[in-house]
């Protein structure tokens, strides 16, 4: 029996390679057969929600594409029969619809089964059950009363729900109560007081639980706790003696801690491997203990484990068996501790050793094994099926031995393919796997994608995949470019998967790598590529930055990287983005901030990514407050210095520079300037532009130059100088990059070809001894090239050509370095000759009487001998066919470019006789003229006739002339007269026609109304038509006066003016013009200007819009004006004036009415004097007769006199004393000595009585002045009247004031 175990053990050891061929993903192969593989199933453990549909997932694959079968409860379940259930297709997922059927109904252990013809495949066995919220159990919950100072344990107790609920405690307003070392929850819910306090009184204390499946929350109802001391206790122990718990009736200590939870010294406690372990230790004591917790029998696993509840709670997580032992918490505070200590015991559920059996792929005659290793604690059975069935049931296979976790095969055959299931279980559960075994016959692949082009970093671990597959399994052998030798030692490793691995890549490493994989059936090879590229590297980390508020920074981050890789530039402000601000500039390698604000500052991170690495480094801004300074003074900036050239190359260098002092200004950018001493000495050219955030720039060289660069820096000011010359820099001279353009061939004589091109420039040359190789052939001739070699030219001339044949050109630069690259075939043409040959077959078609086309034969090219440029037709006037019109025209040309075989000749005279001839012209000249030939046109319609006049204008006669027209066309066949009246509105009467002979120049026409105006038309006629009509327009006469009137000489008969009856009036509004019109023209208008105008003042116009007057408004007063009427016809036709009319403008005064000259006004101001001078008739009257007031005994009761009202018995004012004989009354103006004068207005009245002062104010009041003494006036007022009022005197003075 050993020994039988010892020859399986060595073969399992010598077979275990052949593992490696299962990692092929065999679903790229789809044309294989493979037994069945389940991708996907439910949990063993399926908890469902009982308000959705059941989902009982089933997936697997294989070839042909498997089909699905369940059990239940182990028998066969049948779909087919229960409604409920349906299958998904092309799957094994079953859908149950619980709308008509519970949930429950469906609970039980489901299994699914997968075959096709190879093989069968089962699940897991799948466990359904309900999930579960169930309500707590009603309980009448009593108040709890406490003594201050004891422990407390409040229960929850929750209902058992599936799956079990979380636990926590909250108040009323849903908010958590609070926890501490003193008052924790423990793992089954329940609330722990170490010690209680006053202030846990509360009658809100609630147990929540939620059940996570369902998304459900349940509340016990709410305890209420009341803690009282020793004192409130005893007086009301009476009132809560019979409806409440007592806890306590002695005075709580202080005292040592002693655990609630859990009880006794010690616990056990057993665990799974790979689960949550979780411990915990619960104290009650005054004061509050502290737990702690260690591990007797080793360390705590410090990465796994944590405290929960204020270290109450130990929590480990991942449990391994070296986790078993002895635990021990501890409480203590100041009067002790106790200890606990829990025993763990470490229990496994089978578990995998290695990873579940694989699928085994095997070729005929091949050798393999089938291993299912696991572990557990206690040690689990294995037990083997085959397709689902007891293997011990199953068919015999003579290559098929079975040991215990081992199936080994050997010298397999075809048929033997079957899928195997592996159980492995124990008390605490049980693993179940299917493999399959396949066997196939298959040459090598590679499943790779050929061609595939691997990237890695310089340094870094490159890694060449060849994934492949065959039955056998293949031998994968590398090699690298010529296939020297196998890859198969180092720096190579080579990976069972056939991956070739380089620990270290290096730029040796780059290149083409072949996989070859080979089996007994074949060989099959894939091509893939390496590219080691060169690292990022940041070469100028950006610097720590102090700057003020207001001003600008600039952080620098200058890369290097790979140039094959595309790089991309990331700046970050404190770890995340950039704030989208246009103030933040970021280009490719800076960042620029401008006018800095406070919260700029921070740290800026520059981080350059490829698609392969990246490189970063950081800096921080610190803003700082601007610092006063005194008036800003812009200036140009100072000019850049200390250039220098680096990272030199062939055809490129950089430069930097350190700028200057910018003077306040911002520089914008910096302009890099070059000179070429070996070429253009002393000639600065400008090379390139940089932002003016950067100092350095890269710059493209041109070979064969000595170079010397300048920067200049520019601001809002202007440029700077230029900087001090850099030191010289000389591009080694090369082969020219490019030839001559714009190359063409032309002939300036007819046996020779011009080669000419655009030479190149000293900078394209690249290298002394620049010249030019220049090659030509005929092109329709199978010839060589002909080459010569010319030097300061850009022409060369082959001389002996034929004439007018085509040729390829080529001009390549040489210099004493090389050739330039292969130039472009250019085409051109040796001379042109004139053309040797006129058209033939020339016609001509008339088309009408100045329209002709003619057309000819085109010209054989080889005859035209160049170019051909198009054609030319000759053509003149030979004669007019009319006997009147003897003519003759100078030849015309019309040229038709291009290949023409026809054209047209416009512009003809009708009734003409014209001769032409055709000729074909190239670049040369024109050929041989064709044969002269002649052609008539037809007659035409004539012209207008040459004049038409009026003569003879009688009352009722009028007689006109006309003279031929000066082009007939033709044979002039008669005349049309047509005329029709006009009346004075412009509209047009009737038409009478008259026919004339052609021989009639004038016509008499009776009959006519007198003065009425005619308008008439005339028109000759030939053959072809009436031709256009000229019109004349006459009036019949009353009498000499009238004809004098109109200003028409009827000896002439000049046009008759259409005006009539001009006459002007002045209005107010302006001088109004009259008149009579009878014109046709509807535009009339006035027209006016100042007479004796200084300068050319043009004429105003006044448009009149239908009407026969119109008043011309805005016109100075005191001018004279001259006015004239105009009616304007078509633009072609003249203007009609009336005479010319002088009018005068009076001169008025202003039109803006003064109020005080209107009648009413006057009236109204004499109505309200004259009741204002009654009044005081009456007032003054009245005082007289009272004589003096006595006014000293009321001069405390009337102190201020302006609020004094006049009594309405007597218009008296109030009573005044003594002081108020000097003060004037309400409105009155008092000069500074306390007299009052009188004004010097002549609307004043005469004194009254006791020499008082009386007169008016501005606004018509009456002011009066009181004097305690008779005789005391003053004497510059001697001319007034001094005689007592009287009322004769009183309206005498008010009628010498109206």
């Amino acid at each position: 029996m050993m020994e039988r175990r010892m020859d399986t053990a060595l073969l399992v050891l010598l077979m275990g390679h052949l593992a490696a061929a299962l990692e092929v993903p065999l679903d790229l192969l789809e044309e294989l057969p493979q037994p069945p593989t389940i991708t996907q199933q439910s949990p063993k453990d399926y908890i469902i929600d009982p308000r959705e549909n059941i989902v009982i997932h089933c997936d697997a694959k294989g070839k042909p594409h498997p089909s699905f079968s369940w059990t239940r409860n182990g028998t066969h379940f049948d779909i087919d029969e229960d409604v409920n259930v349906v299958m998904r297709p092309h799957s094994g997922t079953l859908v149950v619809d619980i709308s008509r059927e519970k949930a429950d109904h469906y609970e039980g252990v489901y299994q699914c089964t997968a075959r096709n013809k190879h093989g069968t495949a089962v699940s897991h066995n799948i466990v359904i059950r309900q999930s579960r919220s169930p309500l707590w159990s009603k309980e009448r919950i009593k108040q709890i009363v406490v003594q201050e100072g004891v422990s407390l344990v409040l229960p929850c107790r929750p209902p058992a729900g599936l799956p079990p609920p979380i636990i926590f405690w909250m108040d009323n307003n849903f908010q958590r109560l609070p926890q501490s070392s003193r008052v924790s929850q423990s793992l089954n819910g329940d609330l722990y007081f170490s010690n209680v306090l006053r202030e846990d009184s509360r009658n809100d204390y609630i147990c929540y639980a939620r059940f996570p499946h369902t998304q459900t929350i349940q509340q016990k109802q709410p305890i209420t706790v009341k803690v009282l001391n020793l004192e409130a206790i005893n007086d009301t122990m009476a009132a809560f003696y019979n409806e409440t718990d007592l806890f306590s009736e002695d005075p709580v200590d202080e005292r040592k801690p002693t655990f609630l939870i859990p009880s006794g010294s010690s616990s056990s406690h057993t665990v799974l491997r790979g689960q949550v372990l979780e411990m915990e230790c619960i104290a009650e004591g005054l004061p509050t203990p502290e737990i702690s917790w260690i591990k007797l029998s080793g360390d705590l696993p410090t990465q796994r484990m944590s405290y929960l509840y204020y270290q109450k709670n130990l929590r480990i997580v991942n449990v391994s068996a070296s986790d078993a032992g002895d635990y021990r918490c501890s409480a203590k505070n100041m009067l002790g501790s106790v200890h606990h200590t829990i025993h763990v015991s470490v229990k496994a559920s089978p578990y995998w050793i290695g990873g579940a059996p694989r699928n085994l792929v095997l070729a005929p005659g091949e050798n393999g094994v089938l291993t299912c290793r696991a572990s557990g604690t206690p040690k689990p059975s294995i037990t083997w099926a085959m397709n689902g069935i007891p293997i011990a049931n199953s068919p015999k296979d003579l290559s098929r031995k079975v040991e215990e976790d081992t199936i080994i095969f050997t010298d397999i055959q075809m048929g033997s393919s079957a899928v195997y299931q592996c159980n492995v279980s124990n008390d605490h559960g049980y693993l179940m796997a299917n493999a399959f075994v396949n066997v196939l016959s298959e040459p090598p692949r590679v499943l790779t994608p050929a061609n595939k082009v691997y990237q890695v970093i310089k340094n870094h671990r490159a890694r060449i995949d060849c994934a492949f597959f065959g039955s056998p399994i293949p031998k994968i052998t590398w090699f690298k470019d010529s296939r020297s030798s196998t890859l198969d030692g180092d720096p190579y490793i080579q990976h069972d998967n056939g991956t070739l691995e380089i620990h270290t890549a290096q730029a040796r490493n780059s290149g083409k790598y072949t996989c070859a994989a080979r089996n007994m059936l074949g060989i099959y090879e894939n091509h893939v590529y390496l590219e080691v590229k060169e690292p990022t590297r940041i070469l100028k980390q950006p610097e720590y930055k102090v700057v003020q508020r207001g001003r600008s920074v600039v952080f620098e981050c200058k890369v290097k990287h790979d140039p094959t890789l595309v790089p991309t530039m990331t700046w970050l402000k404190d770890d995340g983005e950039l704030p989208d601000d246009e103030r933040l500039i970021v280009d490719s390698d800076s960042l620029t901030i401008t006018d800095v604000t406070e919260s700029d500052g921070g740290v800026y991170t520059c981080i350059m990514n490829t698609t392969l690495d990246h490189d970063s480094a950081s800096a921080e801004l610190t803003v700082v407050e601007a610092t006063p300074t005194p008036a800003v003074v812009y200036e140009r900036p100072d000019p850049p210095t200390d250039l220098e050239l680096t990272d030199q190359k062939k055809r490129s260098v950089q430069l930097t520079w350190t700028p200057g002092d910018e003077h306040n200004s911002p520089i914008q950018k910096f302009l890099i300037q070059y000179d070429d001493s070996l070429h253009h000495r002393g000639h600065w050219h400008n090379l390139t532009e940089v932002p003016g955030t950067r100092t350095t720039a890269h710059l493209k060289l041109s070979p064969y130059v000595h170079y010397t660069f300048r920067v200049l820096a520019l601001n809002a000011m202007g440029f700077s100088r230029p900087s001090f010359p850099s030191r010289m820099f000389k591009t080694e001279a090369a082969a020219p990059d490019e030839n001559p353009k714009d190359v063409e061939g032309f002939g300036t004589e007819h046996d020779n070809l011009v080669i000419s091109w655009k030479p190149l420039t000293g900078l394209q040359s690249n290298g002394p001894g620049l010249r030019y190789r220049v090659m030509w052939r005929q092109k329709a001739v199978e010839s060589d090239w002909t080459t010569v070699t010319v030097s300061n030219n850009s022409r060369f001339v082959v001389s002996g050509t034929p004439t007018f044949v085509p040729y390829e050109l080529k001009v390549q630069a040489v210099n004493d370095h090389g050739v330039g690259p292969e130039p472009a075939i250019a085409r051109g043409y040796s001379g042109e000759d004139l053309p040797v040959a006129a058209p033939e077959n020339v016609q001509v078609v008339v088309l009408n009487s100045t329209l002709a086309e003619v057309h000819w034969d085109p010209v054989p090219h080889k005859l035209i001998r160049g170019h051909l440029k198009g054609y030319k037709v000759y053509y003149w006037k030979e004669r007019s066919l009319h006997k009147h019109n003897p003519y003759h025209m100078e030849k015309l040309i019309l040229m038709f470019s291009g290949n023409h075989s026809h054209g047209m000749v416009p512009g003809l005279h009708p009734f003409s006789v014209y001769s032409f001839n055709v000729r074909v012209y190239n670049g040369k000249g024109e050929g041989p003229v064709s044969p002269t030939q002649q052609f008539d046109t037809p007659e035409g319609v004539p012209g207008a006739p040459t004049s038409l006049i009026v003569t003879n204008s009688n009352l009722d006669t009028l007689t006109l002339e006309w003279s031929p027209p000066h082009d007939r066309k033709g044979r002039i066949t008669g005349y049309t007269l047509k005329y029709q009246p006009v009346n004075n509105s412009n509209e047009l009467g009737p038409v009478e026609e008259l026919a004339l002979l052609a021989n009639e120049t004038s016509v008499t026409l009776p009959n006519l109304k007198y003065s009425t105006r005619y308008k008439f038309y005339l028109n000759a006629k030939t053959v072809r038509g009436a031709g256009p009509a000229i019109s004349q327009e006459a009036v019949t006469i009353v009498d000499e006066a009238l004809m004098s009137l109109l200003d028409v000489d009827v000896g002439e008969a000049l046009p008759v003016s259409p005006f009539g009856n001009v006459s002007s009036s002045v209005g107010e509004d302006g001088p109004l013009i009259s008149w009579e019109y009878w014109g046709p023209e509807k535009n009339v208008y006035v027209e006016y200007m100042v007479e004796n105008s200084e300068g050319e003042q043009e004429w105003q116009k006044e448009p009149v819009n239908g009407s026969q007057n119109v008043v011309l408004k805005g016109l100075k007063g005191g001018l004279s004006y001259r006015v004239r009427l105009v009616a304007k016809g078509h633009h072609d036709q003249p203007l009609h004036h009336s005479e010319e009319l002088l009018v005068t403008v009076p001169a008025v005064a202003s039109r803006q009415v003064d109020i005080a000259t209107q009648g009413w006004f006057i009236g109204l101001m004499c109505a309200i004097a004259l009741l204002i001078l009654i009044l005081l008739i009456i007032c003054f009257i009245q005082r007289n007769k009272g004589g003096k007031y006595p006014v000293k005994e009321k001069e405390d009761a009337h102190t201020d006199p302006e609020f004094q009202p006049m009594k309405e018995d007597d218009c008296t004012f109030g009573e005044y004393s003594d002081n108020e004989d000097h003060k004037p009354l309400k409105g009155s103006r008092t000069p500074s000595n306390g007299t009052v004068k009188r004004d010097d207005s002549d609307d004043s009245l005469v004194d009254y009585g006791e020499g008082g002062d009386g007169q008016f104010n501005e606004d018509g009041s009456f002011i009066g002045q009181y004097s305690g003494k008779s005789g005391s006036r003053d004497t510059a007022e001697g001319h007034e009247s001094s005689e007592a009022p009287s009322p004769i005197n009183t309206m005498n003075s008010l009628n010498s004031f109206v």
